[in-house]
């Protein structure tokens, strides 16, 4: 995990006997409503356009749908090099009743976030052709992706066909810069990725999430912004809302 970085991932692991998966919880660290450095160092301006930054691509980024593949593409530094990398959640494991496993963040799902992470670029080997997820400049937090290694729930093979993404992208409070001071918004794109559907409400920031082996659902925590100017405060409400992760739609109010 990078440093000053905001989230902090938390996993809980479920024993095999009772035959339960791992939950992961995602939270915001108080230092999300500091003024530091940090905040100013991942941030763009407000209006800006990719023709007026410069960005420089990262890696490939396999995923469990065989001809689709991603790029990431960071912001660059001031020798041309892609300022940031990326982060990937995996755990590689060995039981001695099951031999060589994968685990993954959740069943299906990899997960990858990056510092200065401003778009993901999606190509289809089939069509050969390229497209953006965003088409201005956005700070990622986290993108949900089909997993390169097959998966399974409860002992059925598992594929998803969809991409999950948190994001800054849109300068809400304000201060003309993009960074994590405004609302983190989650999106659902679709498998060419040039659907993109909005699955928490506007006016809300996604604080963290919590995964439910037992429905295949993904529970939301996010920030109301009550008083509508665009920033997460400590006294906003947090609902939750809930995605079925079969078939992502807009998220449902469960608290």
């Amino acid at each position: 995990m990078l440093a000053g970085s905001t989230l902090v991932f938390l996993l809980a692991h479920c024993t095999h006997k009772k035959e339960e998966r791992k939950e992961e919880q995602i939270r915001v660290d108080a230092s999300a409503y500091a003024d530091d450095k940090d905040s100013l160092l991942n941030s763009i301006q407000g209006n800006a356009s990719f023709n007026q930054l410069t960005t420089s691509p990262n890696a490939v980024i396999m995923t469990g749908m065989p001809a689709h593949r991603l790029v990431t593409v960071y912001k660059s530094n001031r020798k041309g090099n892609a300022a940031g990398g990326n982060y990937r959640y995996y755990k590689s494991a060995y039981d001695e009743d099951e031999g060589e496993g994968f685990e993954h963040f959740m069943p299906g799902i990899d997960i990858l976030y990056g510092y200065n992470l401003m778009n993901i670029a999606h190509y289809d080997l089939n069509d050969e052709k390229l497209n953006f997820l965003f088409n201005h400049p956005a700070l990622i937090k986290t993108l949900y992706y089909p997993s390169f290694v097959p998966d399974s729930l409860d002992k059925k093979p598992i594929n998803r066909d969809y991409y999950l993404v948190s994001v800054y992208d849109e300068d809400t409070n304000r201060d003309t810069l993009i960074n994590r001071k405004d609302l983190r918004r989650f999106y659902h794109f679709d498998a060419t990725s040039q659907v993109k559907t909005q699955l928490v409400p506007a006016n809300y920031s996604v604080v963290r999430s919590q995964y439910d082996p037992r429905n295949d659902v993904m529970y939301l925590f996010a920030s109301q912004d009550a008083n509508k100017n665009g920033t997460r405060d400590q006294k906003d409400p947090v609902h939750i809302f809930w995605i079925s992760l079969k078939a992502p739609a807009p998220a449902k109010r469960l608290y």
